[in-house]
């Protein structure tokens, strides 16, 4: 920036001392080393907030800090042009004597992110990195169907099984279900019914495009820590004017960013300066209806992240809209005007004034209410790591535009973006669908022979007893075909011996009656040998 080795932000007016610190002419900036303490931009509606920001953010940039903006207005996207002569910057420019200082218009380097790669370049992750914690805030589960999201992202790990995009979680789920009797004895039971709303809760999410948010290629956060031919740091814009309709998307897609890169930052110690600031504006739907495990989880990371070189500014209307937990860590504080007309709104303004370390040369309370658009209370970490005493101050004006940008300079910049060939195109790599369908395909083959094995079984049953039947009918036809020869030659000799014995005791009648009787019992005898 025009001025060096600091990140400048705002100026004690060359005027008379009227309700300001003594030290009239002070720059006041935040020390490199410290801009990792964090910090906090807060103030009602129109007071200049976003001005704060993009000051900010521009110096950083100068410093070769990298930047991340959350874009909710569109009014950011600006800092890729030049900043425009008005009325306002110059009273305020000749006002602070910046133009002794050097100060002048000029674009910084940006690159534009987009969750639906619409306005930017796209901004992807997978399942598996994203995490069950913050998919069940966005699925908006209970905490049974949480627990039982988080067993199947256990067994996904367990087994092997890449969770990319949605159709991956899918396909798991219902593997998960269709064999839950294998995973009772280490996960305990899994509910049918949960699982069956958890699939109906990412039907919900793909309709609002969760599946080009989940998808490959993956961020590489290490493509937000560049700078420039001039080693300026690029400003990273992710456009989230349609991700704010939904303040539920966007507070956890702001939760995953930072979670992102304290999950995958080694540690760095003690810098001079920063690799990274993050902006989160709006940040009171960060913390809005977040479940308990999220928040630990999320104090966890405020604390030691800054070890790692990340500093994290939230953008609010009220320093109360920040959980005390992590209002605490916020080191850097600049406090636009801030408006109390009922009991409950003077108490958030007595709480905010008793923020900040007191300077005796103005009453902190009643100047917060006080202050004009582009004024603001400023304290800063010091190089001891104590608060300044705060001070009341203009926020120094931009360099860039104030304001959105033409849709075709946008594209145009997207266009020649180094990263858009990267992350241009998708790729569905193998992954847990690909290998549950192989796996189902494979056991249907399996349950198809078994079934054609059987079915061959059965006809060969069929065979075989159709066979012995043919067999014992043959045999029974032999032996009567045998029995009726043997029979009617054994009766011709038994007739001839019945009637000789016949014809000896009785004469004509006995020979008749002997031949019939002898016949009879000769048949009688072969029949009984060869059992007919």
């Amino acid at each position: 920036m025009f001025f060096e080795n600091k990140i400048w932000a705002a100026a004690v007016p060359y005027k008379e001392n009227e309700n300001n610190t003594g030290n009239v002419g002070e720059k006041l900036c935040i020390l490199p080393a410290m801009a990792n303490r964090h910090g906090l931009i807060a103030g009602s509606t129109g007071s200049g907030k976003t001005i704060s920001l993009k000051v900010l953010a521009e110096s950083f940039s100068d410093a070769g800090v990298s930047v991340m903006l959350a874009d909710v207005k569109g009014d950011l996207a600006g800092m890729c042009e030049k900043g425009e002569d008005s009325s306002d910057i110059n009273a305020r420019v000749h006002k602070l004597k910046l133009d002794e200082a050097g100060f002048s218009y000029k674009a910084f380097p940006v690159r534009f992110w987009d969750v639906y790669a619409q306005s930017g370049l796209a901004l992807r992750t997978t399942v598996t990195e994203f995490g069950p914690l913050l998919l069940s805030r966005l699925l908006e589960l209970n905490q049974i169907q949480s627990d039982i999201l988080n067993i199947v992202f256990q067994i996904a790990d367990d087994e092997g099984l890449l969770l990319i995009d949605i159709k991956d979680l899918k396909a798991m789920l219902n593997y998960v279900s269709q064999n839950s009797k294998r995973y009772v004895q280490d996960y305990g039971n899994i509910s049918s019914q949960s699982i069956n709303a958890i699939i109906r809760s990412l039907a919900v999410l793909e309709q609002r495009g969760g599946d080009m948010f989940f998808a490959e290629p993956a961020l590489d956060i290490e493509d937000w820590f560049k700078t420039d031919e001039n080693s300026r740091g690029f400003i990273n814009i992710l456009d989230s004017s349609s991700l704010i309709n939904d303040s539920l998307t966007y507070s956890t897609f702001m939760l995953w960013l930072l979670s992102e890169f304290f999950e995958k930052l080694p540690e760095a110690g003690d810098l001079k300066k920063p690799k990274m600031v993050l902006f989160f504006d709006e940040a009171h739907l960060l913390f809005k209806d977040i479940p308990k495990a999220l928040m630990q989880k999320i104090e966890q990371v405020m604390k030691l992240i800054r070890s790692k070189g990340i500093g994290v500014y939230f953008i609010s209307q009220s320093p109360k809209d920040i959980p005390d937990e992590i209002l605490a860590q916020l080191g850097n504080k600049i406090q636009h005007s801030l408006r109390a007309y009922t009991p409950a709104e003077q108490k958030v303004l007595k709480a905010a004034a008793a923020s900040y370390r007191a300077n005796p040369g103005f009453d902190t309370f009643k100047s917060i209410s006080e202050l004009a658009v582009g004024e603001a209370l400023v304290s800063f970490i010091e190089a001891d790591g104590s608060p300044s005493v705060v001070s009341r101050a203009y926020i120094l004006p931009p360099q860039s535009k104030i304001g959105t940008v033409d849709s075709q300079l946008r594209k145009s910049i997207i266009d020649s973006d180094i990263l858009n060939k990267k992350y241009f195109q998708t790729f569905d790599r193998d992954s847990a669908y690909e290998f549950l369908c192989r796996l189902n395909a494979d056991e249907q083959q399996e349950q198809l022979l078994y079934a054609a094995k059987k079915e061959a079984d059965k006809l060969n049953e069929k065979e075989e007893a159709a066979e012995k039947k043919r067999k014992e009918q043959e045999e029974k036809k032999l032996k009567r075909n045998i029995a009726g020869v043997g029979t009617s030659a054994l009766g011709t000799i038994g007739r001839e011996i019945g009637k000789d014995l016949g014809s000896s005791v009785g004469g004509k009648f006995g020979k008749r009656l002997g031949g019939n009787v002898g016949a009879s019992f000769a048949r009688g005898l072969f029949k009984t040998l060869f059992k007919i």
